[in-house]
């Protein structure tokens, strides 16, 4: 504790770094301000009631990574995901895009071409999200005050802006501040609702007596055990050996090294769980439409999608897993990288160089994938469990369903009854983004001849004690 504490005040004795984590705290400041600014033209109190009654369809999707700031309309409501949107349509065009692709292989100049189409892409989106969201706000309820063409034209405008304003938050961030400024503004946007989740933990369990304490000691057991699973699931890597044969480069003697190749578990992070849960949350929001709502085969197959049934999570988990060796293959290609170590004298002991190789590393990807697309679906479930358990007494037929209500243990099936802010994807954004900055932070420290957090950073060589 007395390291880190040391490491946490050499941060500010290095004026450069210093500057960075004090702009990057400012405009984190700046984009929470937004919180406190709504859109005009909506009553906010009929709102928060709409929207507790259709929080799992996809406007809770939506709250979530706006940081609680959907649920209140504010400028910032539709947050950073206009952005994230158009940066994998964006990576995913550039393998069916020559143009693109070419691009991406220019380096820097291509780069910043490749950015600026995402920020046009990205308020093309948010124009279009902010006019389906302000044609549902005229149509589910009575919370439009003054209804109309200028509360739509209006309502576009703010949310478009205030997207745009956003992105060129997160992008100032990342160039001036520390760590990644988008994951940083949804990281922020999470945290902000710590504090009122604690007050009603508090509430629940000691004012209104709604919550037994050992529910508590349970909830802050898993917290701490999911916690520390995404911790080594995330440090979790598989290290190809790579070894570089040694070549004559003009009158130098070139390799001669061994190396390797680091494969994470978890190439993907929680993009896999965005797409799937953005993909799942579409039926739930279809049911509010009158022809569907009113049509019985429909609405009940829809209601069958709903969080906890059974049918959700099978499809849950098997999107989840799609999407990991979905943008796995989009991030590593086995077949370039077994020509790139070829072309440098690489590679690895025991298979031969090309298509071998290739083949070598997608078996073990394959298999490494599997694994961090399970470990995706067990951090999403386990607040699925915690909050309302999984529906198995409605599984077909009715005999199966009520052998199932009669003989299954009531906490699987109907859940602790317990709500928390950080489910299974919150908590993985929390701890993926907080252990990335605290990695650059470190990095930083280290290379101006700082002790970093962890007692692994150590002090670099050739550094004197008495510096």
């Amino acid at each position: 504790m007395q390291k880190f504490f040391e490491a946490l005040a050499n941060i500010f004795r290095v004026p450069d770094l210093r500057n960075r984590v004090l702009f990057t705290l400012g405009l984190l400041a700046v984009y929470r301000l937004g919180a406190a600014i709504p859109i005009p033209g909506v009553d906010a109190i009929k709102f928060e009631e709409f929207f507790r009654r259709n929080q799992g369809t996809l406007f809770g999707f939506l709250d979530l990574f706006s940081g609680g700031q959907f649920r209140k309309l504010t400028i910032f409501a539709l947050g950073i995901m206009p952005y994230i949107t158009s940066s994998i349509v964006l990576q995913l065009l550039t393998i069916v895009v020559p143009t693109l692709e070419k691009l991406q292989k220019e380096g820097e100049l291509g780069r910043r071409k490749i950015t600026q189409w995402t920020r046009y892409l990205t308020v093309g989106l948010g124009l279009m999200q902010s006019l389906f969201i302000a044609t549902a706000l005229q149509g589910q309820g009575n919370f439009v005050v003054n209804p109309g063409f200028g509360f739509i034209a209006l309502t576009m405008l703010t949310l478009t802006t205030g997207t745009a304003f956003i992105m060129w938050l997160g992008e100032q961030i990342t160039e001036r501040g520390v760590g990644n400024g988008m994951s940083l503004i949804i990281f922020a946007g999470i945290v902000a609702g710590l504090p009122s989740a604690i007050g009603n933990v508090y509430q629940n369990t000691f004012v209104t007596n709604t919550w037994h304490p050992l529910q508590l000691i349970i909830i802050l057991l898993m917290m701490i055990a999911v916690v520390a699973f995404i911790v080594l699931v995330e440090r979790g890597e598989r290290r190809i050996p790579v070894q570089y044969a040694k070549r004559v480069v003009g009158r130098r003697m070139m390799g001669g090294q061994s190396t390797h190749l680091p494969l994470k578990v978890n190439a993907g992070g929680v993009i896999p769980v965005i797409f799937a849960s953005s993909l799942l949350a579409f039926p739930l929001t279809m049911l509010n439409i009158p022809f569907i709502a009113n049509n019985k085969w429909l609405s009940g197959f829809l209601s069958s999608i709903r969080s906890g049934e059974p049918l959700y999570i099978i499809l849950f988990i098997t999107l989840i897993i799609f999407f990991s060796f979905f943008y796995v293959s989009i991030i590593f290609n086995p077949n370039e990288a077994a020509d790139n170590m070829r072309k440098y004298g690489g590679f690895i002991p025991g298979i031969r160089p090309g298509k071998n190789t290739a083949d070598y590393m997608n078996k073990i990807l394959t298999r490494i994938t599997v694994v961090g697309g399970l470990y995706l679906a067990i951090l999403s479930l386990i607040p699925e469990l915690m909050i309302g358990g999984i529906k198995l007494q409605h599984l077909p037929p009715a005999i199966l369903g009520n052998w199932i209500d009669a003989n299954f243990p009531r906490w699987l099936l109907d859940g602790l009854g317990v709500t928390f802010v950080f489910g299974g994807t919150s908590l993985l954004i929390v701890v993926g983004v907080a252990m990335d900055t605290v990695n650059q932070v470190e990095a930083q420290l280290i290379m101006r001849h700082y002790e970093g957090f962890t007692p692994r950073a150590g002090r670099i060589r050739g550094r004197r004690s008495g510096m």
